[in-house]
């Protein structure tokens, strides 16, 4: 049971301005060229997972050839 007058927030407990200053940290760590190329690689990732537990190996296989075609 949480006391009166403390609340949760967010996920797993944190804030917006907690998440924030994770993004920000993480910007300056890494810089915005491997954040951009990091966030590319897990869409790519979640996507090819999706068409996968739909057993669309058809669909996978074009979006792995659309993908290196897109590279060239």
């Amino acid at each position: 049971m949480v006391p009166v007058g403390i609340q949760t927030a967010g996920i797993g407990g944190l804030g917006f301005q907690e998440l924030l200053l994770i993004v920000l940290a993480a910007v300056v760590l890494f810089g915005g060229k491997k954040m951009a190329d990091l966030g590319k690689g897990l869409g790519e990732g979640i996507r090819n997972f999706k068409s996968a537990l739909k057993g669309d190996e058809e669909s996978a296989a074009e979006v792995k050839k659309d993908e290196v075609e897109a590279k060239r």
